[in-house]
């Protein structure tokens, strides 16, 4: 009965502090139960001008008290605000304070920040980066990505990917092709879509006995300015890969992984102007752009016989689609083909594959909903009936945004630029919560969350570790200064476990699904931050990734997946975009001379980090003939903006970034008081 009462006292005596500290500041700490408890992260509370503590109307989340975090309440009235009040988000419109509201510097002094001098986070981040230390930590980067790629070549190399633990090769699962543990449902179909690791399907997914890991390597070879061994490895993907093969693939990843990577190779081989040094083939006779084309026509079938024209997930590269093939698909699956179909079409003069991916997203782009705008993350192919209605910015949705934009920044067609407008618009009307400037102002900061597409509601209070592309491409639309509030909030996650676990649940500070593949989405994010800003907080993180990755998924033989991202237990495999991406982006993010940030040619990488040049020869229509459209005949190019010179200015450029300010060149991107609190609503602190 002692321990009892001792252990009562104790509990009595905490909660009386937590009740003191609501009462004297209005900072309760977050309890991870906003349902029952209103207790939030300090600047939901901060207090009205009048002292009431009501949110103000329409603006739950800026003052006030509300029952949970700003994320947890719709945005604005009806759920989604007004379009004008999203533009201003995209401007990064800060709201300041009003008159008797205690601002910035006061809460960060309650929070435990410095109301002088330098604190901890500028003392950690701020600065200049040694030169010595940037090259140290690109050699380190490419070091990374040596070991990895020639422990497949040793171990692996002809199969697919190396299995790093074992040290040996990993070839699609002939014996259990549709084995799924542990994945049900709409979870599964969605995993599936996008570079899960969680069953053997997902693993003939990617798989196709076709030397997938050193296809995807090609170009980061030549990035690192490594002729010799490029050379070496186009010649043994053209004499030994073969896609005449009895394998049933997912018609997303063959695309972006095997078909990208060929035709970046490609261009980099026939680039007169050789950028990375001498990375020319003798006799070269166009091989790899034949191999291409003849992926994509295996993929074609996928095509046929949906009356929707969205296509089948999946081939079989010798007979087409499976006669049990599923009719459902995820969004980002189907509607993220265009940029490698797209420069197919426009290398051989041949309309065919870029008409069928571009009416593979406009049927997409069609079924979205009449209310918000917004579209759902599985659909069925037959019926065009949204299978999953859930509507977000990871897993299921992800490239097939990030393609709209990319489509219109190669090919000038102004019918892309105008749907990428329209769903931004929604997703900043719907899916962002938080306060309405990053750097300024009260509230929890910016997060976009997952909503149903037809109403706009919050449906589940994680986010998955794909939507950390996302920063990375507000940069490219110059939505720099949201793109940094996001980033900061994934960052913190990433320093709270060493990785990002697949799935994190921001209303409870903890994982949902813990296992991380090596993914890349915020090293790509990282990099192009850095090139947006030249900031060194982006060289500091990158240097904690880089340590992490060494520290945590080093193995004998490679690197490996991490089951477990609290106590880093390892699975044994390799995926192939750790090196055709996270290492590459790595190196990129340190490597300042490097000729994609020098020679004078505009870049865009794809999806799966395939590097394109971007020229007026990919804003050519080569062919006469017209794409059917449903209700007429309209020409390709007829929608047809065609781009002036100064239009082919690509955003990424180190040299055309939309920028935030010189005088914030070296201090912190975000303000350490909103760093503090970020690190909190996390668990960090």
């Amino acid at each position: 009965m002692r321990w009892r009462a001792l252990v009562l006292g104790l509990l009595l005596l905490r909660l009386g502090l937590h009740g003191a500290l609501w009462l004297v500041f209005g900072l309760g700490p977050s309890m991870g139960f906003y349902q029952r408890f209103p207790l939030s992260f300090g600047f939901p509370r901060l207090r009205g001008p009048d002292g009431a503590g009501s949110p103000a109307p329409g603006r739950a989340g800026r003052l006030g008290a509300p029952s949970g975090p700003s994320w947890l309440q719709p945005p604005g009235p009806g759920a989604a605000g007004t379009a004008a009040e999203g533009a201003r988000r995209r401007r990064g419109a800060a709201r300041r304070p009003a008159p008797g509201v205690c601002g910035p510097a006061h809460w960060g002094y309650v929070l435990g920040g410095r109301g002088r001098g330098r604190d901890e986070y500028e003392q950690r981040y701020s600065g200049a980066f040694p030169p010595q230390l940037r090259a140290q930590m690109r050699d380190l980067a490419r070091g990374m990505f040596a070991f990895g790629y020639d422990n497949y070549m040793a171990h692996a190399f002809p199969q697919d990917e190396l299995n790093p633990i074992h040290c040996r090769g990993r070839g699609p699962d002939r014996g259990d092709p549709l084995s799924i543990p542990g994945t049900q449902g709409l979870f599964l179909i969605v995993l599936l879509c996008l570079h899960s690791t969680s069953s053997n399907l997902n693993i003939n997914d990617v798989l196709g006995n076709y030397s997938l890991t050193l296809v995807d390597a090609l170009d980061t070879l030549a990035i690192m300015g490594n002729s010799s061994e490029f050379q070496k490895a186009v010649k043994l993907v053209i004499n030994t890969v073969s896609f005449d093969k009895d394998s049933t693939v997912q018609v997303f990843e063959a695309t972006i992984r095997v078909l990208g990577s060929l035709l970046s190779a490609h261009r980099i081989i026939t680039d007169s102007k050789q950028p990375f040094g001498d990375m020319t083939i003798k006799d070269y006779d166009n091989e790899l752009l034949h191999m291409a084309h003849d992926l994509a026509v295996r993929l074609l079938p996928a095509f046929e016989n949906t009356k929707t024209g969205i296509p089948y997930p999946r081939v079989n590269l010798k007979t087409g689609v499976p006669l049990d093939s599923n009719n459902e698909t995820c969004t980002a699956g189907a509607g993220s083909l265009l940029v490698e179909f797209g420069i197919l079409s426009r290398l051989l003069g041949d309309s065919t594959f870029e008409w069928v991916a571009r009416r593979a997203v406009k049927a997409l782009w069609n079924l979205r909903s009449n209310d918000t705008g917004l579209l759902g993350n599985v659909v069925n192919i037959q019926t065009g009936h949204w299978v999953g209605k859930q509507s977000g910015l990871g897993a299921g949705l992800d490239s097939f945004y990030e393609y709209l934009l990319k489509s219109y920044i190669l090919f000038g067609e102004k019918e892309d630029l105008d749907m990428f407008n329209a769903a931004y618009q929604s997703i900043q009307n719907y899916l962002r919560r938080g306060r309405e400037a990053c750097n300024e102002g009260e509230g929890d900061p910016p997060l976009y969350v997952n909503v149903n597409m037809f109403s706009g509601q919050l449906m589940n209070t994680w986010i998955d570790s794909l939507q950390a592309f996302f920063p990375g491409l507000q940069v490219l639309i110059g939505d720099v200064e949201d793109a940094i509030c996001l980033h900061a909030f994934y960052y913190a996650i990433w320093k709270r476990y060493g990785a990002l676990p697949e799935r994190y649940n921001w209303q409870l500070q903890a994982p949902d699904v813990l296992f991380y593949p090596l993914r890349p989405e915020l090293v790509e994010s990282t990099y192009l931050l850095y090139q947006a800003t030249k900031n060194p907080f982006y060289l500091h993180v990158g240097m904690d990734i880089l340590q992490s990755l060494e520290k945590h998924t080093k193995v004998k033989c490679g690197y490996a997946t991490l089951h477990h991202v609290i106590d880093k237990s390892k699975e044994d495999r390799m995926e192939s975009f750790f090196l055709s991406e996270t290492c590459k982006y790595l190196y990129l993010l340190f490597d300042e001379e490097n000729p994609v940030h020098k020679s004078g040619t505009r870049y865009m990488f794809t999806t799966e980090g395939h590097i394109v040049s971007v020229d007026r020869h990919l804003r050519e229509l080569p062919w006469k003939e017209f794409f059917a459209e449903e209700g007429g005949q309209d020409q390709v190019g007829k929608s047809g903006h065609r781009p002036k010179p100064h239009e082919l200015k690509v955003i990424n450029s180190s040299s055309n970034c939309n920028r935030v300010p010189d005088e914030r060149r070296y201090s912190l991107p975000l303000k350490s008081i909103y760093m503090r609190q970020i690190d909190q609503m996390v668990g960090l602190i």
